[in-house]
């Protein structure tokens, strides 16, 4: 046993690690299928039980046969090639980077399944070699996995700099992180084939990415603080009148539009999975500028005067400053300069007649440009203090007469498009 000590070693903290992780997901009832770390989990540990069962094989070819050797190192091989493949998978999901064109998914799969192949038809040339530690295995198979997880740590460098901006900066570390070791493993496994450090990566991998993003503790406390900031934002709703709803809406119609600019293909620079969460959690927070803003002027049954107007615009730029001093220190400087974008800037138009700072078409954050249209539909769409509630029909009409002057005309052409899903958001959350 004494061959594979260090694959014994990487199993028994995968095995920790799997009770630790299935128990945290027990407790807090969160679905495993919310991310394809479990898949992670499980392929870690099969590489690391073939990488000791061909350790212990091949350092007794007198009593093993190659066949059996043959067949084990099969396995290993295949396991290899497809944690590197799901770890790369689990890459694109952190930056929610996902090919639409059929060409870039079959260019995705295409070294997999080349490699696979390979492996193969050449399993049967593979050579076992007596190394000044231990005995291990070279051949055309083991040279094509090396090549496979060249490319495919190419193809995550190349998404991960492009996503940089869009990726909260705590994700980032842990992605350099897993990029340095793969890259590192591959490079001394091929200058030392004896090492068989190969366990020890995945290994390290698995641990950083459970300690930086998949912690369902550390989950489950990013849910409370979302919630306590939505019923914050909620407290402040009710002082118009309001029930809260305009909260659950608009959050739900933003997730909508931006979902559906993803699946387009509009604006996917920027529309990342770490971008669309924190724009979720942002939304809510929209108008809690509005806690300056005097109950006589928010609850008026009538329309504003000019000095009243004047004194409501004002929450825009409140809540942007409200934000950066209550939620600034707290450690998600991308999710915290969202909330003040969202905050600020959603009475922008795309014409530049908005307020608080004229801006204009794309000099307004998107995230803005999202929750504007968001807000002018549940604005219309509800019964206000001084107003009855416009007929759905008449909703859209305005969100689309406002293409190209209130709103971005690429926003409001996704948003017309899932009207139907609109309209079931808008009567669910209205019951």
């Amino acid at each position: 046993m004494s061959d594979c000590k260090l694959q014994i070693g990487c199993m028994l903290v995968l095995l920790y690690l799997a009770f630790v992780y299935y128990r945290g997901v027990r407790k807090y009832h969160r679905r495993l299928r919310d991310t394809q770390f479990d898949e992670l989990l499980i392929l870690g540990m099969v590489c690391v039980f073939f990488d000791g069962a061909t350790a212990y094989t091949v350092n007794r070819l007198d009593t093993i046969s190659p066949a059996v050797n043959r067949i084990l190192h099969f396995f290993f091989l295949i396991s290899i090639d497809t944690m590197i493949f799901a770890l790369f998978l689990y890459m694109l999901y952190m930056t929610g980077y996902v090919p639409k064109r059929k060409r870039f998914k079959l260019l995705m799969y295409l070294p997999l399944v080349i490699n696979i192949a390979v492996v193969l038809i050449f399993i049967g040339d593979l050579e076992f070699r007596e190394g000044n530690v231990t005995h291990y295995s070279m051949g055309v198979s083991v040279y094509t996995c090396f090549i496979m997880a060249a490319v495919y740590i190419l193809f995550t460098i190349i998404v991960f700099f492009k996503k940089w901006n869009y990726i909260e900066s705590g994700k980032r570390a842990g992605i350099i992180t897993y990029m340095f070791v793969i890259t590192a493993a591959t490079v001394l496994q091929m200058i030392f084939p004896e090492i068989l450090f190969t366990s020890a990566a995945y290994t390290i991998v698995i641990l950083g990415i459970y300690l930086n993003s998949e912690d369902p503790a550390i989950k489950e406390l990013s849910r409370y603080y979302s919630e306590t900031v939505a019923g914050f934002a909620n407290l402040i709703e009710n002082r118009d009148g309001s029930t809260g709803g305009h909260i659950k809406r608009t959050a739900a119609y933003v997730k909508i539009i931006a979902e559906e600019l993803r699946n387009r293909g509009c604006y996917s620079e920027i529309l990342t999975k770490d971008y669309i969460e924190n724009l979720l959690n942002a939304a809510p927070m929209h108008d809690i500028g509005k806690i300056s803003v005097p109950d006589a002027i928010l609850q008026k049954p009538g329309k504003l005067t000019d000095e009243e107007y004047e004194i409501m615009k004002k929450h825009a730029p409140d809540g942007g400053e409200i934000i950066k001093e209550t939620f600034g220190n707290l450690g998600n400087k991308e999710y915290c300069e969202m909330a003040y974008q969202v905050a600020r800037f959603h009475h922008e138009k795309w014409n530049g007649k908005g307020y608080p700072d004229g801006l204009a078409r794309k000099d307004i954050p998107l995230c803005a440009r999202i929750m504007a249209v968001a807000d002018v539909f549940d604005a219309v769409s509800q019964k206000r203090c001084y107003r009855d509630a416009m007929p759905l029909e008449k909703c859209f009409s305005i969100i689309e007469n406002g293409s190209g002057q209130d709103f971005d005309p690429i926003i409001v052409e996704a948003f017309l498009d899932v009207k139907g899903k609109v309209t079931e958001i808008h009567g669910e959350l209205n019951q």
